[in-house]
């Protein structure tokens, strides 16, 4: 790890902690100060905390910043046998804040950190401060691209993401960006080098095979309960900002949120696609340290 770290550089200039959860070690960024409001931000698929470098240096110097990486996901322990489902990503995350010792929580979430952020916040919506979403969701929808739905196919997706690492390829060569340029050696490095084996990829598989769009899926109940809640945060301050050239997590999406949360302050961007804070993290930190600043007076 630590020479993989050292490849980086400057793009990732932090020491990552770790949590032990049931025998498996949970990888996590703490920045900032102890006795700061903290931030947990939430990462997607196929990312990792390296997601949000940028906004963690952005904000450090005010807020306490938490990052982890997903079980399966970047330094986090990738178990070959493990229940990878939506349920057990949320008890990881519970344990994790409730291991921080912070009693108020801001909740930033990507991709499939919107279900996961989500539902800790309907077990714990007495410690959700306030919450920034970028391009995710955390309610039912059966609108997902095809090219995602068919990596969930049996064989097809083994080959695909774990055997050719399709997904993660396709996202660092243009699929998630609209910006190539910034995908130099040291990011691209950064965004696959967690993923390099058959083995690293599992959690990448089984995060596509948990997309839950039917009753028969495995967490489309936890989705539905999460969906289902998410109405008692209508009043807790809320951002939205978006990638308007996302090819997955639309503007269908966006405009659902917003109908969920009519009070939430909204930023588009249109030259932006699915990762966001990569497109727009210049523009995008500012934006957060005015939020939190404004939810967190005095910080």
């Amino acid at each position: 790890m630590d020479s993989f770290l050292h490849r980086l550089g400057d793009e990732y200039p932090f020491t990552p902690k770790s949590i032990d959860i049931d025998g498996h070690r949970l990888s996590y960024l703490d920045e900032g100060r102890k006795n700061s409001p903290a931030i947990v931000m939430l990462h997607g698929n196929p990312t990792w905390s390296f997601y949000y470098r940028k906004l963690v240096i952005a904000l450090r110097d005010e807020f306490r910043v938490v990052v982890p990486d997903h079980m399966g996901c970047g330094l986090s322990d990738k178990p070959q046998v493990y229940d990878y489902s939506l349920a057990r990503h949320i008890d990881n995350l519970e344990r994790l804040i409730d291991n921080l010792g912070a009693d108020k929580i801001s909740i930033a979430a990507h991709d499939w950190g919107g279900a996961i952020g989500m539902g800790w916040a309907a077990r714990r919506p007495e410690a959700v401060r306030s919450l920034t979403l970028f391009n995710t969701a955390a309610f039912r929808s059966s609108r997902i691209p095809m090219r995602i739905r068919i990596c969930r196919a049996p064989l097809f997706g083994d080959v695909a993401v774990r055997g050719l690492n399709a997904f993660c390829l396709a996202a660092v060569m243009g699929m998630a960006t609209c910006k190539k340029e910034r995908f130099t050696q040291e990011v691209s490095a950064g965004y696959l080098g967690p993923y390099g084996s058959w083995a690293d990829r599992v959690a990448i598989l089984r995060f596509v095979r948990d997309i839950p769009l039917s009753p028969s899926d495995r967490s489309y109940k936890t989705l539905t309960d999460i969906e289902q809640s998410l109405d008692r945060f209508a009043d807790t301050p809320t951002t939205l900002l978006w990638g308007m050239r996302d090819f997955c997590f639309d503007s269908w999406y966006l405009d659902r949120w917003m109908k969920i949360f009519p009070k939430a302050v909204v930023h588009k961007f249109e030259d932006a696609g699915h990762y966001v804070v990569e497109d727009a993290h210049e523009r995008i930190g500012p934006i957060i340290r005015r939020f939190l600043s404004e939810v967190w007076p005095g910080a």
